[in-house]
C-alpha cells in the first residue's frame, strides 16, 4: 500500500511542476492545487499509514491503552488544506482580473505592465 502511494506523491509532484511550467496562467494555478495536494498526502504518507484509536487517556492510566492514532499530521494537513484553499482563491481571483486587463492567459502576452 505504502509505495503505491509514493507513486502517486511522485506523480501529483511531476504534474504538478509539468502544469506550473506551461504558458498559460489557467495551467499555472492547476498546478499549484496539485502541488498542495501532494504535499498533504506526502505529510499523511511520512506519517504512517496505520489505523489506530483516539488518542485519549482514561483517567486512571497515564498512558493511552493500545496503539493510537498521531493527531499531529491530520492537524498539519487539515490547516494545509486551509491555507492552499485560500491561496488558490487569491489565485483565480487574480487569474480573472489579470484576464480582464491583458484578454489573454498567456503569461508572455503578460510581460508588459503598461497596459
Amino acid at each position: 500500500m505504502e509505495p503505491l502511494i509514493a507513486v502517486a506523491i511522485g506523480t501529483l509532484f511531476a504534474a504538478a511542476v509539468y502544469m506550473m511550467l506551461r504558458r498559460s496562467i489557467v495551467k499555472l494555478v492547476i498546478g499549484l492545487m496539485l502541488l498542495s495536494n501532494a504535499a498533504n498526502l506526502l505529510i499523511f504518507a511520512t506519517a504512517g499509514m496505520v489505523r489506530g484509536a483516539p488518542p485519549l487517556v482514561p483517567e486512571d492510566l497515564s498512558a493511552p491503552a493500545g496503539p493510537v492514532a498521531d493527531p499531529l499530521p491530520q492537524a498539519l494537513v487539515l490547516t494545509a488544506i486551509v491555507i492552499a484553499f485560500g491561496v488558490l482563491s487569491f489565485a483565480v481571483v487574480l487569474v480573472r482580473r489579470a484576464w480582464e486587463i491583458v484578454g489573454a492567459d498567456d503569461l508572455d502576452k503578460m510581460r508588459e505592465t503598461d497596459t
